[in-house]
């Protein structure tokens, strides 16, 4: 079986699955394209007719059918489209970053028609959909392969409207590579990409973007101990987005966790507070793991971090209500980084509350999911120092744990 038939009969299968006529799905595409995309499609009839090509294997899906199939049947579109095992990305410290310096060389310097920014626009939500469930080092391959497709692109020729909005494209894609970065502990090259984001953001006009760039930045002081820099970037951050934006409001909650970290308690419920309010009118997004959309669970999940970082009898019952909530089967997408970062607050309020056997089972729990990241291993050792100097049964069973799922990669 070729490739081509291998993916329409998986095709096939899937909207089978789903109760779907060929008629059914392509009204389906109508439904879930943006307006620009559905506009160009063809009429129902023929859209029917490259369905069923499809299935059939008789051509190959090209890229703007696959983001409106992966949207349509609900499935990522890298596991609905699994691309050949690229060749080894060495994404340790020894990536320099210089893919973003490149790209800000070339936007400071035209064919790019309307579909390839539309289905570029779609591969960055899908990307930053996929945060919350990809290892950090799969998906730093997968943005830094979009970096240097759209750098290319900076060399054709397009309209100023268009090369606004492709260097949006490029802005968002640095910004998710240098939070892969961070995850896996490479501060320098995180360090390229947030400049390269800010002068990308910078160049579009693009306030959302430069403030995400400084609210990362105050999430990587946090990370490495510098709360009183974490507080300046996130209020730095503030004073950019625009209010009420998702920016905004995760860098006032970024700006909570930092106060925390200090043990100011008035600072903190302060922000606190102002977090509770701008999340309160929200919606659910449709797409709540989206890493640059606010949620309010996303807020929960803050929340009790930082509740628990406080110190708050509080934060034990708020912990178990997020974890709950993040495990119960109606709960939406899968966020196993997030239910991990939710058990280790769960085990630190938890050693306040004086309860260090739940504590170090909670914490066992996080650290052999194999979800945490080395941006939050830190977060890991403290609960396992505490655990230790307690003379806990199961502090050995943590230690052994930890060297063997929060090894960082030399």
């Amino acid at each position: 079986m070729s490739e081509k038939q291998r993916i329409g009969a998986r095709l096939r299968a899937e909207r089978k699955a789903r109760g779907l006529t060929v008629a059914d799905l392509a009204e389906l595409f109508r439904d879930v394209a943006p307006r620009r995309v559905a506009q160009r499609l063809p009429r129902l009839k023929d859209l029917e007719r490259t369905i069923r090509g499809h299935e059939a294997g008789e051509h190959a899906v090209g890229p703007r059918y696959r983001l409106l199939y992966a949207a349509a049947l609900d499935i990522p579109e890298h596991v609905l489209f699994p691309m050949p095992a690229p060749p080894a990305l060495d994404v340790r410290e020894a990536d320099d970053g210089l893919d973003a310096v490149e790209l800000a060389r070339r936007v400071a310097a035209s064919d790019v028609g309307e579909e390839t920014l539309v289905a570029l626009e779609m591969a960055v939500d899908e990307l930053a959909a996929a945060y919350p469930c990809s290892a950090p080092a799969d998906l730093l391959g997968r943005t830094r392969r979009h970096l240097e497709y759209v750098a290319r692109l900076m060399d054709a020729r397009m309209t100023l409207m268009q090369r606004r909005r492709l260097v949006v494209i490029a802005g968002w894609l640095s910004l998710l590579a240098a939070t892969c970065d961070i995850d896996l502990g490479h501060r320098t090259v995180a360090e390229v990409r947030l400049r390269t984001t800010a002068d990308l953001a910078d160049h579009a006009g693009h306030a959302e973007i430069r403030a995400w760039a400084l609210e990362t930045r105050a999430w990587d002081a946090v990370t490495e101990g510098n709360f009183r820099q974490a507080v300046a970037l996130a209020k730095d951050a503030q004073d950019v987005a625009p209010h009420g934006s998702s920016a905004f409001i995760q860098a006032t909650a970024q700006e909570g966790r930092a106060w925390a970290r200090l043990g100011a308690g008035a600072e903190t419920r302060d922000a606190l507070a102002r977090v509770e309010r701008l999340v309160a009118p929200l919606p659910m997004p449709d797409r709540p793991e989206h890493h640059y959309r606010y949620d309010p669970a996303k807020s929960d999940a803050y929340t009790a971090t930082t509740l628990s970082w406080l110190g708050d009898p509080a934060a034990v019952a708020c912990a178990r209500g997020v974890l709950s909530r993040l495990q119960a089967p109606d709960a939406g997408p899968v966020r196993p980084r997030r239910a991990a970062a939710a058990r280790l607050d769960l085990a630190l309020a938890l050693l306040a509350a004086d309860e260090p056997a739940e504590a170090a089972h909670t914490a066992l729990e996080a650290v052999t999911s194999g979800r945490l990241v080395p941006s939050t291993y830190w977060r890991a050792t403290e609960v396992i120092t505490a655990v230790d100097a307690l003379d806990v049964p199961e502090a050995e069973d943590l230690k052994d744990a930890y060297r063997t799922f929060c090894t960082i990669p030399g």
